[in-house]
């Protein structure tokens, strides 16, 4: 098995392949009596044909090592991970090489990140490290198929070293 060593999230490095949702920076506007900053229109959500749909997903925790044998991307629409507890959790991702995925990168987030993965862009489950392992998700509701897997003929090893 190839291993693949995870990297921290930052907005330049997952840049190619979504987009990065946190509260660098200072708020776009103050809001709620001035005891609230708006980080404003943080990922491009982008969809074909349908709608954008809130979901919530109950997911297994996983452990590094992780064994990344499985890709998949969503054709007609972006999908967008919210952590709904204050655990990060792994992303992986890959360029697409000739309709299937080309060699991964793998991604750990940090506490109040979220990630929007653009519409096309392979990548891997979803794979939270710690409990309870509950995201809301953004992503295309609507007609047709949004969902493409690829199986890895040779899996890869996922760790931190």
């Amino acid at each position: 098995m190839t291993k693949i060593v995870t990297q921290k999230l930052t907005a330049a490095a997952f840049a190619p392949f979504g987009d990065v949702i946190d509260c660098a920076g200072a708020p776009d506007k103050i809001i709620n009596q001035g005891m609230c900053g708006r980080y404003h229109d943080r990922a491009d959500m982008e969809f074909d044909e349908g709608r954008a749909g809130v979901s919530l997903f109950q997911a297994t925790p996983r452990a590094l090592p992780y064994t990344l044998d499985l890709m998949e991307r969503h054709p007609q629409g972006s999908q967008c991970f919210i952590p709904m507890s204050e655990h990060g959790f792994l992303i992986c991702v890959a360029p697409d090489d000739g309709g299937v995925p080309g060699t991964p990168l793998a991604f750990l987030s940090q506490p109040g990140q979220a990630v929007n993965i653009h519409k096309g862009v392979w990548h891997g489950v979803l794979t939270p490290l710690h409990p309870p392992g509950l995201f809301a998700v953004v992503d295309r509701i609507g007609p047709g198929a949004n969902l493409q897997e690829h199986p890895l003929a040779t899996p890869y090893t996922v760790d931190t070293a």
